[in-house]
């Protein structure tokens, strides 16, 4: 589908992977969804809004279309609620009504680094839709548009009128798309002329990723793409390879205008005191991904360590600059233990075979790179998340903005499951619960309304907000592994029985209510009859 040859081949192979348009997802059906409502109520439930204040119920949330438009204290736990103190029902046979009074109510969840499959992988779009929501996950930024510029767009806009089922999708162009018929980004003019194109099509935002012969990293070009980005409000990201990293660090990258970055390529190499490139080996090949990831997990013992000057100047400017950390800890784990990545209780039911298949070690699939990955390996990589989560988690306590992402698809990653997978992981690097559901919501949603100099309109339980909620029926608070799809498992002293736990219940996105069990069927259903 190419229509040029890109200049760096590979990351053209990576965008390549992506950028294979899928059919658009199917129109969506009377019986998939409940709503908007001219008036709905979630009555009595436990509320944790998303800004990081602690949980509070019951209260009532009203809704009104697509939009929440009161937020009601009625009583206090473990009291009868007085009937005065709810919010009335509309006039007869307009009201809907939820008993929320065993649920936690939270706002829909922002998936910062979402593709959403592709023909190489064999994952349709309502696969990969379908399995988003059922995790309460609202919105999802595209970062690379990987099925196109117009594909991407065309489901967009389909989303906001809730014509397919799925997240609403924010679309940020790959600066390495096969879409772009304008030549190679190789000057300030081109970059301009880039990122109008980008406006004038409709996206959000630019995913700039290069390398190689590639001079997108060129500081004029890139300081041109920023500088045009900002003019025509689209937001900025990057997965700066390291093919690019010894030209353009992410400090240097930021200090140019870049809004935020994935992974953490480039980070390191930020903290570099005793060198300036990453030391690697003379058998070195970019191209065979096990070097590549391999050495990738020796990477942050090679930077300066925490607490030191260097250290401390780079997250110091980091943090003046305004930069937001899009980490992304569950795509690479499968690096620190490959057994439990691969043996995740979900593929059976959830994964389909292409997919699995696309997985598998391979020299030509993009992060198959199992080709002998060994223990040595996986303990390089424990050590290197020790450090990026030290470094993650004290640029939050420090008032830095950091936000979720999965970047599902790859890495034996599913859609959904490993998005909740990246709460668990933000734990793991020292935050609180409240401030990774506040990372997975309000802070994805600041950071994708912040170019355009608005705020955010979802986020937060909140009058005025979109209507995105996830309402579960255990406290996620207590155990993240309640929101995936398979719940979370416990025993039941009364029974003596092993049972499952949670699970989201329904998933609200823009007024329409969805029963999150119901898509999970779906999708085994779609695996199923594949396998058969």
């Amino acid at each position: 589908m190419l229509k040029r040859a890109l200049p760096f081949l590979l990351l053209a192979a990576f965008a390549l992977a992506q950028e294979q348009q899928q059919p658009f997802a199917p129109d969506r059906r009377p019986d998939e969804g409940e709503g908007p409502f001219r008036r709905l109520i979630i009555r009595g439930a436990t509320v944790v809004d998303g800004s990081g204040a602690p949980p509070v119920g019951p209260m009532d949330i009203v809704i009104e279309g697509n939009r929440i438009v009161e937020v009601r204290g009625v009583g206090y736990p473990k009291v009868e609620i007085d009937p005065a103190r709810r919010p009335r029902l509309g006039t007869e046979g307009t009201t809907k009504e939820i008993d929320g009074s065993r649920m936690y109510v939270l706002p829909g969840f922002v998936d910062m680094h979402g593709h959403p499959g592709g023909t190489q992988q064999g994952t349709t779009a309502e696969y990969v839709f379908k399995l988003w929501l059922a995790h309460g996950i609202t919105t999802v930024r595209d970062p690379g548009a990987g099925n196109g510029l117009e594909w991407t767009i065309h489901e967009r806009d389909r989303s906001a009128k809730n014509e397919i089922v799925a997240p609403r999708i924010v679309p940020y162009a790959f600066t390495g798309s096969s879409m772009w018929q304008g030549g190679p980004i190789n000057s300030p003019e081109q970059a301009r002329k880039f990122v109008q194109w980008v406006a004038k099509g409709g996206g959000a935002g630019l995913k700039i990723i290069g390398g190689g012969s590639d001079p997108v990293y060129d500081p004029e070009i890139l300081a041109a793409l920023l500088d045009e980005a900002k003019k025509h409000k689209l937001g900025t990201t990057t997965h700066l390879a390291q093919l690019g990293v010894a030209r353009m660090n992410i400090l240097q990258a930021a200090r140019l205008g870049l809004d935020c970055m994935e992974h953490w390529y480039g980070l390191p190499e930020s903290l570099f005191a005793d060198r300036t490139v990453q030391d690697y080996p003379p058998g070195y090949n970019y191209a065979d991904e096990q070097n590549r990831f391999g050495e990738a997990g020796r990477l942050w013992r090679q930077a300066a360590p925490p607490g030191s000057p260097k250290w401390n100047a780079v997250m110091d400017e980091l943090l003046k600059l305004n930069f937001t950390l899009d980490p992304t800890f569950t795509i690479y784990e499968a690096s620190r233990d490959l057994m439990r990545a691969m043996r995740a209780e979900w593929h059976d039911r959830y994964t389909l075979p292409s997919l699995w298949k696309w997985y598998e070690p391979s020299r030509k699939a993009h992060g198959s790179y199992w080709f002998d990955w060994t223990t040595r390996d996986e303990i390089e990589w424990k050590n290197n998340y020790r450090l990026w989560m030290t470094f993650v988690n004290e640029y939050k306590n420090r008032g830095g903005r950091v936000t979720t992402g999965s970047d599902s698809g790859y890495i034996y990653k599913l859609y959904g499951f490993d998005y909740i997978r990246e709460l668990e992981l933000l734990q793991e690097a020292g935050f609180h619960p409240l401030e990774v559901i506040r990372a997975a919501t309000f802070h994805g949603a600041e950071a994708l309304a912040a170019p355009s100099g608005k705020k955010a309109e979802y986020g937060l339980v909140r009058a005025g907000m979109l209507a995105d909620l996830v309402l579960v029926d255990e406290n996620p608070l207590a155990n993240l592994k309640v929101l995936y799809g398979t719940g979370a498992i416990r025993v039941n002293d009364d029974t003596g029985k092993v049972e499952r736990a949670g699970g989201v219940k329904y998933v609200i996105k823009d007024g329409i209510v969805y029963d999150a069990k119901k898509l999970l069927a779906d999708v085994e259903k779609m695996v199923a009859a594949v396998k058969k």
